[in-house]
Parts: structure tokens; sequence; C-alpha cells
């Protein structure tokens, strides 16, 4: 019988319930709703689901002196704040900056309404993507039939304005926004993430222009709409070579891929990159099977350490997939890896375990830094929900990845001209190191 080990946890971005006395007083408004659940309407409430949270955090978080912060000194300072707070939405503003002060992007807190799913994450999406190149915001990718689209926005282009205030603007003041954040990266990539941020089904003016010898402006308004982000597997063949691309780590995704090489696409494929930028971690044990593909039976993979510097896991690759009833299927050819600053938790783990034992080289940009272990959600006496890091990681040899992130073999971005014209240098340069190998020169 297959032995069970520490299953379930996260790498994402236990927590106990504690019991609160309510104020003695007997003359204010109750802070339980008809539902049973405590109430942010009122100020007992909101300290009763503050210090829940804080408490929570202080017992549970893997590092126990708390990065160094002066934890009663923030409680002093934010519990005030969180009392007085006018809406559900300010509340949970303070309990954000509350776990903003660890520096760390998977202790975070949801408002009842929110329901996160990690596996199907919500956001709210004006129809592009952006990022920082060279100083500048710039479109990465449009969305297809969107209002952007419509108005003549296209990859390359550079954001401007927002309802008339400079992007510069709007980006400094993103970034002092009281959100987590494990890297310096990591927060500038977070801040071009919400320029767009406001509620749903809203609209917003904004102004690009495009590079070249014609450059000209375009204004236009775009809605703000609610979209999710459900697990995707797919598989390219560029060059007589395959790409498989997955944004997650959940059971499906490593059954596809597991299928694909048995029987699929992969089959008999000569070399593999395995793109790995826009996966933001999920399953360490789904992790684990993936990296059972590509390494031999019995490979350390890293450690788990919690609070007492006690190994809580030490995931090695298997025979067996977990949670499938199904063999792992090895692949034996040349495998390179890319990876991008959004590339963290779970994915930054295999593209580390396959650099150290030189299964692969890593080509692209610097990974996230976004490290840690989720072992479950703790539920706040309101309904929010409260992820904790209750587990650091630290590599085969020794390496945390938490703060620092991977370095790349050969580090390769993008420019805005790349982008413009729809060059891709990182998967040209993948392909390329494929080529050689297979002609014996490398």
């Amino acid at each position: 019988m297959r032995k069970f080990r520490l299953v379930g946890y996260r790498l994402l971005p236990c927590a106990a319930f504690l019991l609160f006395v309510l104020s003695p007083f007997p003359f204010t408004p109750s802070p339980v709703s008809a539902s049973g659940r405590v109430t942010t309407a009122t100020r007992e409430g909101r300290l009763i689901v503050f210090d829940e949270a804080w408490q929570t955090i202080r017992e549970r978080y893997y590092d126990p002196e708390l990065h160094g912060v002066d934890w009663e000194e923030l409680r002093a300072r934010l519990r005030p704040l969180a009392a007085e707070a006018a809406s559900e939405t300010e509340f949970y503003s303070v309990l954000r900056r509350l776990t903003s002060h660890l520096r760390d992007a998977h202790t975070r807190v949801f408002s009842p309404d929110e329901r996160f799913d990690w596996q199907r994450p919500t956001y709210i999406s004006v129809g592009v993507s952006l990022r920082e190149i060279g100083g500048e915001i710039i479109v990465t990718a449009v969305e297809r039939g969107g209002e952007a689209e419509r108005g003549g926005v296209r990859a390359g282009d550079a954001l401007l304005s927002i309802e008339g205030e400079p992007v510069a603007a709007v980006f400094a003041r993103r970034l002092t926004e009281e959100v987590g954040a494990s890297t310096d990266v990591a927060a500038r990539q977070q801040a071009a993430a919400r320029l767009f941020k406001g509620a749903r089904d809203t609209f917003v003016n904004a102004v690009f222009t495009r590079d070249g010898a014609r450059a000209r402006t375009r204004s236009v308004r775009l809605r703000r709409v609610l979209q999710n982000r459900p697990p995707a597997f797919s598989v390219q063949k560029s060059e007589g070579f395959h790409v498989v691309n997955f944004n997650m780590f959940v059971p499906e995704i490593a059954s596809e891929l597991m299928r694909a090489l048995r029987r699929g696409e992969l089959r008999g494929a000569r070399g593999l990159v395995i793109d790995l930028r826009d996966n933001g971690g999920g399953h360490a044990e789904t992790m684990t099977d993936i990296a059972s593909a590509f390494l031999p039976q019995g490979t350390n993979l890293g450690e788990f350490t919690d609070r007492d510097g006690r190994v809580s896991s030490a995931p090695q690759t298997r025979a067996a997939m977990l949670f499938a009833a199904d063999a792992v299927a090895e692949f034996r050819g040349a495998v390179v890896v890319l990876t991008s600053t959004r590339t963290a938790s779970a994915a930054e783990i295999l593209a580390a375990a396959l650099q150290e034992t030189r299964r692969a080289r890593v080509i692209g940009e610097n990974t996230c830094g976004c490290v840690l272990a989720i072992r479950r959600r703790h539920t706040l006496p309101d309904g929010g929900l409260l992820d904790i890091s209750e587990m650091d990681f630290r590599t085969a040899r020794h390496t945390r990845l938490e703060g620092q992130g991977i370095t790349p073999d050969e580090l390769v971005s993008p420019t805005r001209r790349d982008i413009s014209d729809g060059r891709d240098p990182a998967l040209e340069r993948a392909l390329k190191i494929l080529r050689e190998k297979g002609e014996g020169k490398g």
C-alpha cells in the first residue's frame, strides 16, 4: 500500500480557529449576522475578525520572527483603522496592509464576496495584458474581439495615460499600495497588472501610442469585466520540436501530460520546450508527478520545513502518479525550460530541480522568488479566507528560492520591438539549443 505524506498543500502563492470572547457590553449591536457568522458591519465584528487574522498569523507563520516585523506594534497601529473601517472593502484593505508587511506573496486575505478559488481564479480585465519594459508600460497581448482590439490597440503599444493621468504616476501609486510581494520584481509585475483595477462593469479611458515612424496615439474606452483563468494545457510543434505550455499544477494537467507522452502528441518527441512563463504554481504533489516524467525515480526535489525547522516533506520523483492510477510516462529526450517573472512557486521548484540536475537548460528571465507553502486555508469568522505560509522551501542543493527566485542559464528578455513584431526571442533560443543538441553540439 502506498504511504501518503502531507498531500494537498499548495505552493501558490494549517490555520487553527481561535476562540474569542465577545465584548461584555450589553448595549452594542450584535457582531453576529442572521446566518450565525460574525459580521464586519459592526465595530465589534471587525475587531473579532482582525484579531483572529493577526493571532493566527503570529501562531502559524513559518518564520516565528515574522521577518523581523514588530507584530505587536503593527497590531496597535492597524487595529484602530480596522475598527473604524467604513465598509467591508475598507476593512479588508486594512487586513491586506497587515499581511503586506511580511513581503510574502502566499500569505493573503480574501473577503467573503471574493470567493477566491486558486484553481480557477477570477480577476478584473480590460482586455489587455501589460508589463514594464525599458521604463514603459507595454501591451503584451490583446484579447481577440474585445473593445481594446476594436479600438486599434495592438501588442507592442505603450500605455500613456489612464483617465487623463500619466501612467507613470498611476504605476508609482500602485507600487505604494499595501499588497504583498516576495520580491521587487514581483511587486512591479503586480503593479502593472493592477493599473486598470476598479469595479466590475465600469468604464475607463486610456491612451496608447504605437512605436515607429508613423507613431500616433489612440484613445480607447474600455470596460472592466470579470474573467476567470481555468487550468490550461497545450502542445504545439515548432521547427520539429514540441512546446508544452501549462499554467498551473493541478492533477488534470499532470494526467494530460502523461497521456500526451504515452500515446499523444509527445510520443516519440525529439525534444521538448517546457514553457513555464505564465505558470503561477499549484499542488506540490502534482509538481512531483510532472517532475517524475523527466528525472530518475527517487530524485530529491528539496525540502519543506516548518516554523521549528523540522522537515515537513521531502518530495522525491516516483514511478506512479499520486492522484491517478497510472504509471509515470518517462521522457528522456532533450529539455529546455522557459521562465519569466510570472513563473512562481511550484513552477520555480520544477525549474530549479531540472536546472540543478542539469536535466534542462533554463532560458528567459529571473523567476518570481515566491516559494513558500500553504497547508490549508483558514476561514475567518465572517466567512473571509486567510492563506498563511506555514512552510519554507530549499532545493536539493539547499538553495532558498523565496525572495530571490531562479537565475536562468541564459537571460533572454523581449524588447518592445520583439512584441510588436510577434517575435519570441526566448523560444527562438530554446529551439536553437534543441537543434544543436540534436546535431551533437550541446
